[in-house]
């Protein structure tokens, strides 16, 4: 029997197992550009991580996708609790341009935590031939954490890049992680795990 906190819930995900033809990179709310802003310390290091997953991936022909909040002021109950931010329409709704998106990667918009609740993301997944994801963003007990849920009930394998999430609105980075892993049976590796698995 599996135990909370068992290190053995990282082994759930045996990565030499994985069809890599299978993967997609997810990345979870990485907007905007964090440099010279009061959330600088936290965010860009997550997101220059992040940076080496998306130039891995594209290389290897593993498809990007980027989930990004698209909020609607006056009506998303979200603004509510957090105020305004990633408003659809706005620069702070668009990718960080730090991740040089392409015209080859795929963004799902969203009004919720999670990317897959109301949006296109599951339709792109399984019509992309997707059975793992390999996921990183922000904020790892908010947004990382209700994707990664949806992920998981959707049968998906996880694999979450610790040091390619962060965390500054609530909670703490290790149990946000820790959590992933024990409940979601999320493969936790750092970024150059990842990109070493990416290009096999």
């Amino acid at each position: 029997m599996i135990m909370l906190g068992d290190e053995n819930n990282n082994d759930l995900v045996n990565l030499d197992a994985i069809d890599r033809a299978k993967c997609a990179l997810l990345v979870i709310d990485e907007l905007g550009d964090p440099t010279g802003g009061p959330l600088e310390a936290v965010l860009l290091p997550s997101i220059l991580q992040t940076a080496k997953l998306t130039t891995a991936a594209r290389a290897a022909g593993v498809p990007v996708i980027f989930t990004n909040d698209a909020h609607l002021p006056g009506i998303d109950r979200e603004l509510a609790l957090w105020g305004a931010h990633g408003i659809a329409g706005t620069p702070e709704a668009q990718t960080s341009p730090l991740l040089d998106p392409q015209p080859t990667d795929y963004v799902v918009e969203k009004r919720r935590y999670s990317g897959f609740f109301q949006t296109g993301l599951l339709l792109l997944l399984n019509e992309l031939g997707v059975d793992t994801l390999i996921c990183c963003g922000m904020d790892t007990n908010i947004c990382v954490k209700h994707t990664v849920a949806d992920a998981y009930f959707n049968n998906f394998n996880i694999i979450v890049v610790d040091d390619a999430t962060a965390t500054f609105l609530v909670g703490n980075q290790e149990e946000g992680i820790e959590y992933m892993k024990v409940c979601y049976a999320a493969k936790v590796i750092n970024t150059d795990e990842a990109v070493k698995f990416i290009e096999g």
